[in-house]
């Protein structure tokens, strides 16, 4: 994804704290109609959200199994993901008129960066071209079997991108057992995150190498001085 020559650096702001995604959703449409209008710089927004499970533009609502948790329409692309505690949400909010306007090229960008992140960890992040998101293969299951740790939805209004992607760093995974999570139903695709692979890592260590991976793909950042909604507080 190339730099955009002369923009200003992408904002980056990390909120304490659960994040309720109405408001999160809200949050993120007024500041893509900033982005594009020239009133506010790029953004990526990183937070954590209390249990719950948002229907992508493709989702089936017969793949949500026991709802729990609150469904919420998402408005992006795919289709039922779950979201909560231990779970690192990245909102990513990108002209794409300034870095050339390909979606694809903008989603594969994605998936590098989440790569990149993992491998810090020594955690070997793959594409699938048959499945969205990020997956590592789980031959210590068996032979074939493969865990999603990492989802992406995108939704892209006037050329700004909105939503992003999300990365299991220590959720609990049972409450992904409420929802076929991306309509993917095969018994040897599973659910993991870094904690189940056995790497011990805090929020706050992980967002380190999320940015400086993102930095490598999408050029320098910003910290946020900004309060974002609700009671939550950027650090």
């Amino acid at each position: 994804m190339p730099v955009a020559p002369g923009a200003p650096a992408v904002e980056w702001r990390i909120s304490e704290g659960l994040t309720p995604y109405p408001e999160a959703v809200a949050f993120m449409e007024a500041r893509s109609d900033a982005i594009s209008q020239g009133k506010a710089p790029e953004l990526v927004w990183l937070v954590e959200h209390p249990p719950l499970y948002t229907a992508g533009t493709s989702a089936n609502r017969a793949d949500v199994l026991d709802a729990r948790f609150p469904v919420f329409d998402s408005g992006r692309g795919g289709q039922m993901t779950y979201h909560g505690p231990g779970q690192r949400v990245g909102y990513v909010m990108i002209d794409l008129r300034r870095r050339g306007p390909d979606v694809r090229r903008f989603v594969a960008t994605l998936e590098e960066w989440i790569i990149r992140s993992l491998a810090t960890f020594n955690v070997r992040g793959e594409r699938r071209e048959d499945r969205i998101g990020v997956w590592v293969r789980r031959p210590d299951k068996g032979d074939g079997f493969e865990d999603k740790i990492a989802a992406l939805g995108i939704r892209v209004r006037k050329w700004v991108t909105l939503h992003g992607v999300a990365i299991n760093i220590e959720p609990d995974l049972s409450h992904f057992g409420g929802i076929v999570p991306c309509g993917v139903s095969v018994q040897r695709y599973g659910v993991t995150s870094l904690a189940d692979l056995g790497h011990t890592t805090t929020m706050p260590e992980f967002d380190i190498s999320f940015r400086q991976a993102f930095e490598e793909l999408f050029g320098v950042t910003a910290p946020s001085n900004a309060q974002t909604v609700g009671t939550e507080v950027s650090r």
